[in-house]
């Protein structure tokens, strides 16, 4: 049998192959999926390749370890229920191979993981990993209907009239709709620590509704903190922006006082000046770029920088507030302050790991 199950895995394979697909196929779907959020990573064991989740979700194969660190099986076990998938139709593709049967008693129908959002089955990434066909599929326990000409939050395309396989609702709000398979793609940028409902924000019982309702949400970071993507965002603007910078030592020097200090817009901080560059006093403890200040909001006082405009403090008097140093805005700011904020390096980890 273990020749045979060889052979079979080894003529797929080269199906995939020769259909320009790199790398082995699984043994079990006979997809070459390398990163698939529904398949998960390809591994390899005693020669037989296999999607994670494909494993998983076969009936009675994986045990479930007492404090949810791994889900183990006997290569045994594998072997025996691929002599049984070889002569099991998937009730969806209806081809041969269908490891898959719904959880429900009695039901036999079986299907190949890659078919069971085709099929409308529902998959739950959680528990005991439950597989259930269209007719035994949990529903959505909400009576809200979309309005008509109601669009995706996400991808903003229709999603119908009512609730189905394809079209869901956040189960707190509800007034939140998106399309099953724009709010998977949501759930994997996101992972279980910022997945929430884009409207409301409801964590707990969107996520309990959503992993119910076959929502794969990985245990690890969002995706967009990883390589720094946004990490320009938190750099504060440290150069003088005037059309001509006088600083003989450049735009991003940077003083605690005097001629070279470099004050950012008091509105948006984006754009900066040296007190010389724009003919800034001592007395002027705010400035702020045209962009911000309008044409016709203030008096420009700088050649240099055309359109920049300046806001001088009157001096203190009876009628008249001079700010003390904690209300100078960010005049007063330190070039050690120009430094990036990283944000803590972590590395959470994916799903529990199945061997």
């Amino acid at each position: 049998m273990g020749q045979r199950l060889c052979k079979w895995f080894q003529s797929t394979a080269e199906t995939q192959e020769a259909a320009g697909s790199r790398g082995p196929a699984c043994v079990l779907c006979g997809r070459v999926d390398q990163d698939s959020s529904i398949l998960g990573e390809m591994e390899e064991h005693r020669g037989f390749c296999f999607h994670k989740f494909c494993v998983i979700f076969i009936n009675d194969l994986c045990e479930d370890v007492g404090d949810h660190t791994g889900l183990y099986f006997w290569i045994k076990d594998l072997i025996l229920k691929l002599r049984e998938a070889e002569q099991t139709l998937c009730f969806v593709c209806g081809k041969r191979g269908a490891s898959i049967t719904c959880a429900e008693p009695g039901c036999n129908r079986s299907f190949h993981l890659p078919c069971a959002s085709k099929g409308e089955c529902v998959t739950q990434y959680f528990g005991e990993f439950r597989s259930l066909c269209m007719e035994h599929c949990p529903q959505q326990a909400v009576e809200a209907a979309p309005a008509q000409d109601t669009t995706c939050i996400i991808c903003m395309d229709p999603v119908g009239d009512s609730v189905s396989y394809s079209t869901m609702v956040c189960p707190a709000c509800q007034n939140a709709w998106f399309h099953r398979a724009c709010i998977q793609e949501q759930a994997m940028s996101a992972g279980f620590r910022c997945f929430q409902c884009p409207v409301c924000r409801d964590r707990y019982t969107f996520i309990m509704d959503m992993r119910l309702m076959g929502i794969r949400i990985p245990f690890r970071r969002p995706t967009w903190e990883d390589n720094d993507a946004y990490a320009s965002l938190l750099e504060r603007h440290g150069s003088c922006d005037a059309s001509i910078c006088l600083c003989p030592h450049g735009r991003e020097q940077a003083e605690e006082e005097g001629p070279w200090q470099l004050l950012l817009c008091s509105s948006c901080a984006a754009q900066g000046t040296h007190r010389c560059c724009s003919n800034l006093s001592h007395s002027t403890t705010s400035w702020e770029c045209s962009a911000c200040a309008g044409e016709d909001t203030a008096s420009s006082t700088n050649s240099g920088l055309p359109g920049c405009h300046t806001t001088s403090q009157a001096p203190s008097g009876p009628d008249n507030f001079s700010p003390g140093p904690e209300s100078s805005g960010l005049s007063s700011q330190r070039r050690s302050d120009r430094r990036r904020i990283r944000p803590r390096a972590q590395r959470d980890e994916d799903e529990p790991r199945r061997h």
